[in-house]
């Protein structure tokens, strides 16, 4: 039986953008490794709710919907 198949686990440490931090495991680097981490769940427009608007880049989404938009899918009935 192989001994190497598991990664090697350990603690590290996580610094998020506005410089808290917290201790996880993780393969990441070697035991007492810092993570600086660019972007979290704190400044992130999908977890804050921000910037949730649909780009209509090119055309497509005006194109969709003049094709399909009769269909009425999600309407209220």
């Amino acid at each position: 039986m192989k001994s190497e198949g598991h990664p090697n686990y350990h603690y590290i440490k996580v610094v998020l953008t506005d410089g808290s931090e917290f201790y996880t495991r993780s393969t990441y680097g070697e035991e007492g490794s810092t993570l600086n981490l660019d972007i979290d769940p704190k400044t992130h427009p999908a977890w804050t709710g921000g910037s949730q608007h649909l780009l209509d880049r090119g055309g497509r989404l005006t194109r969709f919907n003049s094709r399909f938009g009769n269909l009425g899918i999600g309407a209220k009935k």
